[in-house]
């Protein structure tokens, strides 16, 4: 049963790995890692996060994995990280081992799909479409006032589509092929080395990652959830991507020198409650 929980200021920060605790860490993307943008195309990664990342990834003996709503290509693009990686929620897998799963779609579905989104988009001024490949996206970063009308309209050309289903986001929805969501994605993850018998700890800020957080609390996990939506059913916060960031330098200080089992409160931010 998926446990949820009020408001940001009950959920206490999360903590650290303790001494001899094997982690497996996974790691939504816009959100979590990176601040949002309103075109996704212009969000890019600084190095110092990437050489952070590759430092956790050598740390953490290679369970490390990125899972997002992008697709690989775009993923591998940004970040150029040869490990482990979920996209388009789980329906594009990479495995540690380099060994990919791609779900197939039908691709007549996929072309009806493609033809209607962008007809959508002509008659709601300000939606921007992102094809994502086996899906697309349909965003309204810029004139939030519309999401109510963006997702009403998504939902009825999803339910048009065989095949497709309505993912809704941050300001986002996502109509892609049915039956894979990131908790699936990760629970296949998990049932391979390096990911294998290690407490998974998942961070994600966005509808989408409720599914994550539930599967890895079913395998004495731990959720974290970035800002301060809710209801969710993680049990950790940290408030943005800086946090996020600051939070994963203590990590690798922890592993790396020894640390309390506790994350120090990133700069300019309030703490949570003890």
């Amino acid at each position: 049963m998926n446990r949820t929980v009020p408001p940001v200021s009950d959920l206490p920060m999360p903590p650290l790995p303790g001494g001899g605790e094997r982690w497996a860490l996974f790691l939504d993307v816009d959100g979590t890692l990176l601040d949002f943008q309103d075109d996704p195309a212009a969000v890019s990664v600084d190095p110092s996060l990437r050489r952070r990342l590759l430092a956790l990834h050598d740390a953490l003996e290679g369970a490390v994995a990125l899972v997002s709503g992008r697709a690989l290509a775009d993923l591998e693009r940004l970040f150029d990280l040869p490990w482990a990686m979920a996209g388009l929620h789980g329906l594009e897998l990479r495995h540690a081992d380099g060994t990919r799963r791609v779900l197939p779609v039908n691709s007549a579905s996929l072309d009806l799909l493609r033809q209607r989104a962008r007809q959508l988009t002509r008659t709601l001024e300000g939606v921007q479409l992102e094809d994502k490949g086996s899906a697309v996206a349909l965003h309204c970063r810029r004139h939030p006032d519309r999401y109510d009308t963006l997702l009403a309209a998504a939902a009825e050309l999803a339910d048009s589509l065989e095949g497709y289903e309505l993912q809704a986001g941050n300001l986002v929805t996502e109509i892609k092929p049915e039956g894979m969501d990131k908790g699936r994605a990760v629970t296949a993850l998990l049932e391979r080395p390096p990911f294998r018998d290690r407490r998974p700890v998942y961070l994600g800020d966005d509808l989408t990652d409720e599914h994550a957080f539930a599967a890895i609390e079913r395998r004495d996990g731990w959720a974290i959830r970035v800002g301060d939506r809710t209801p969710t059913a993680a049990r950790f916060t940290l408030p943005s991507p800086a946090a996020v960031q600051h939070w994963l330098a203590c990590v690798l200080d922890a592993i790396q020198q020894g640390a309390p089992s506790h994350a120090l409160r990133p700069e300019g931010e309030p703490s949570g409650p003890a």
